[in-house]
């Protein structure tokens, strides 16, 4: 399910992105994990000291009236996971956009999808905010859990954010305007709209791919 959404934001209201949560995922945590390669998981002494960790870090920065939008794989360890995360966030605004590992949700398992304000797979975001009456400021976003190699909107500044990868916080940006939003390379925590904007202000207009005419505004189509 494709969405496009535009939100103005109110005083004092801020806009969060994160990903790639994983809550009460065994694997994923050192103390815990079945897999060969112990490089790929996070350090931590056990999965509930993880999941606690996750909620205290995201209860420690959004606040009840902000907007968080989690762009998936948001937890694991049975259906009943899914809920038991949601109502350890205080934040009232939660949208999904699902990943690989989100069946319950996209299936809308016992209703499930009514614990989250809005369940998509990708979303053509404007986000509207007051920079001083009456002057307003806007910013496009594209989100999906996967990384695209070129997105709508690309010229005209449009920001691609994403998770899947897992990345460090050394490799999270991309070669243009695009970024991981994923825990593992946020301090295991959301990242607000302005830090985004901040680093991605100093960032090209440029796709992944080696040729590419939609990042000349002047090839789109009038």
């Amino acid at each position: 399910l494709m969405i496009k959404m535009k939100i103005n934001l109110n005083k004092g209201q801020k806009l969060w992105f994160t990903s790639d949560t994983h809550y009460a995922h065994a694997n994923i945590c050192s103390a815990t994990t079945k897999w060969t390669d112990p490089v790929t998981c996070r350090e931590f002494a056990s999965l509930e000291q993880m999941n606690s960790h996750l909620i205290a870090n995201t209860n420690a920065v959004v606040e009840q009236d902000d907007i968080l939008f989690h762009l998936g794989d948001w937890s694991f360890g049975g259906f009943e996971k899914v809920q038991e995360f949601r109502d350890s966030i205080f934040c009232r605004n939660i949208h999904i956009i699902t990943g690989n590992h989100d069946h319950h949700i996209e299936n809308n398992r016992d209703n499930c999808q009514e614990l989250f304000s809005s369940v998509s797979k990708y979303v053509e975001l404007t986000v509207k905010w007051n920079i001083g009456t009456p002057l307003m400021e806007e910013q496009n976003f594209v989100l999906m859990h996967f990384p695209i190699a070129s997105w709508n909107n690309l010229a005209r500044n449009s920001i691609h954010l994403h998770g899947h990868v897992h990345l460090p916080k050394s490799k999270r940006i991309g070669s243009g305007k695009m970024m991981d939003v994923g825990i593992d390379g946020n301090d295991y925590k959301p990242i607000e709209m302005r830090e985004v904007l901040r680093l991605m202000h100093i960032q090209p207009v440029k796709s992944m791919l080696k040729f590419d005419h939609h990042e000349k505004v002047e090839n789109y189509k009038k």
